[in-house]
């Protein structure tokens, strides 16, 4: 089970998010600050963190930066009533990797957690072997039998995405939550482009295909 930590200085807020990870599926770690984050990251192992700015002792910015600094690389998803949009860009530049405007969203908060923990899986395997056919990540580079393909970034993380979890259905939203930026003006036919150039790039394919279920999203189904 995901450990999510929660670094949250108001105690009803703090008790919400747990409850709404804990339903979701997830072990909830709480703190009342910074420094409490700090202390338990000694003696825990979490796997995501959600941190609110303003918070004694050690607010959520200076949080970010410390992990950050000394090279804890877990995912860091800021969840803050600062609305600005210099506090979101200051918030990722130090390292955060998503943002979340309070009043949350139940149903928004698990979908972004579940986004950060497979993009993080995603960053530590590095590769993929389907079947004779191996995605390298670190390369963007798809090797069927003597055949390398390289693939424009966008493109091969979206093949990596469906191919980490075959049978998987992902919707349009999902893929744009995970591979685009939130604030990024491209819209969802952008991704009906990227699966076709796929397709077509690997139509010959003996190891995988990827089906579209209609009115949802798409899937990697692995060929027998």
């Amino acid at each position: 089970m995901f450990v999510v930590m929660v670094v949250e200085d108001d105690p009803h807020a703090r008790k919400l998010i747990c409850a709404v990870l804990e339903r979701g599926g997830y072990s909830a770690l709480p703190a009342c600050d910074g420094q409490e984050a700090l202390d338990l990251l000694d003696c825990k192992h979490v796997d995501l963190m959600i941190v609110d700015l303003m918070m004694p002792r050690m607010g959520g910015y200076e949080l970010v930066k410390t992990l950050r600094d000394a090279g804890y690389d877990l995912p860091i998803l800021i969840a803050t009533a600062r609305e600005a949009l210099e506090d979101k860009c200051h918030g990722l530049r130090l390292g955060a990797d998503d943002y979340m405007v309070k009043p949350l969203s139940e149903e928004e908060l698990l979908l972004r957690v579940a986004a950060l923990l497979r993009r993080a899986k995603i960053a530590t395997e590095r590769k993929i072997t389907v079947g004779s056919t191996t995605l390298d990540y670190d390369a963007f580079t798809v090797t069927e039998g003597d055949t390398v393909h390289s693939l424009p970034q966008k493109e091969f993380l979206l093949l990596f995405t469906l191919l980490s979890y075959p049978d998987k259905i992902f919707t349009r939203r999902r893929i744009m939550d995970e591979l685009w930026d939130m604030a990024s003006e491209t819209d969802e036919r952008t991704v009906d482009v990227h699966i076709n150039r796929l397709r077509d790039r690997f139509r010959a394919s003996k190891d995988f295909e990827i089906v579209t279920i209609r009115g949802l999203g798409y899937k990697a189904v692995k060929r027998a």
